[in-house]
């Protein structure tokens, strides 16, 4: 299965906007196509230290998922993100997308405040 990381950003926003600090991922023989999708995204976010598992089959966000967020939760930012990736060959790191969601975010603050971030 490919990472989809349209479905990644939503699911990590998901969790993080739960009132819940864990998660329940349900694993069994017979799952359905889309818990196997969710689970497979969550062990990609686990694989990538945006989310580790505490417990069987429950999962939390950590700092770094915390931040990956924060890079791409502006739809805007996140649209200008996967415009440039698409433009310059339509794939990328989660890395890749968290520093030019980052600077994207960046470049619209110091355009509001005036305040270089360097």
């Amino acid at each position: 299965m490919k990472r989809d990381d349209e479905y990644l950003r939503g699911l990590l926003i998901d969790f993080e906007e739960s009132d819940d600090v864990i998660h329940l991922v349900a694993e069994y023989m017979r799952m359905p196509l889309e818990e196997r999708k969710k689970l497979y995204h969550v062990r990609l976010a686990c694989d990538a230290g945006l989310m580790v598992e505490s417990g069987d089959s429950v999962y939390r966000l950590t700092n770094s998922g915390h931040d990956y967020i924060a890079a791409v939760r502006n739809e805007g930012v996140w649209q200008q993100t996967k415009a440039v990736v698409a433009e310059t060959g339509g794939s990328a790191t989660l890395d890749l997308l968290k520093q030019l969601a980052i600077g994207f975010l960046k470049t619209k603050i110091e355009k509001h405040t005036g305040v270089p971030l360097g």
